[in-house]
């Protein structure tokens, strides 16, 4: 038997789209995170990226367990002496790029380096129903049936 081995050239690649409308943030990120590296897949090689392509829509509907929104704070440093800032969730989810909520839990479960920003690459979030990619034909995942914990309200918690 020989073994194959995973290169560019044959790896096969697809999309997807995800509505985000009530799941769970740190859900659907884990989620992302793994089908972006391709860990998924039976030809799973660290070294390439083998993942598939994610168009995320409603990200401005995307909720959180607990008191998160309010309590959890995004920290940034400018770069300057006392240039802290800081920002809640909620003030990021009402703001004009709510999709920056997605982007920055996805971003932070990926490897550092070279690899990791190709593989960021290819996550698009919006915050509308609308986004650019038909002539891809993404197939719809239906992240809200695959567990009754990755949404919340009160529409599928009897589900």
């Amino acid at each position: 038997m020989l073994t194959t081995w995973v290169n560019k050239k044959n790896v096969q690649k697809n999309w997807y789209i995800i509505d985000a409308t009530d799941l769970v943030l740190g859900r659907l990120a884990s989620f992302l995170a793994i089908r972006l590296m391709g860990k998924h897949k039976s030809n799973y090689c660290p070294n390439i990226d083998c993942g598939d392509n994610f168009v995320v829509v409603n990200a401005k509907k995307i909720k959180m367990t607990g008191n998160k929104l309010e309590q959890k704070i995004l920290y940034k440093h400018t770069g300057y002496p006392g240039g802290l800032k800081e920002t809640s969730y909620k003030d990021i989810l009402n703001s004009s790029s709510p999709e920056k909520l997605i982007k920055l839990s996805v971003k932070r479960m990926l490897p550092k380096g070279v690899l990791g920003r190709e593989q960021f690459k290819k996550l698009y979030v919006y915050s509308e129903d609308k986004h650019p990619h038909d002539a891809q034909k993404p197939e719809n995942i239906d992240f809200k049936s695959l567990n009754k914990k990755n949404v919340v309200g009160e529409n599928y918690a009897s589900k």
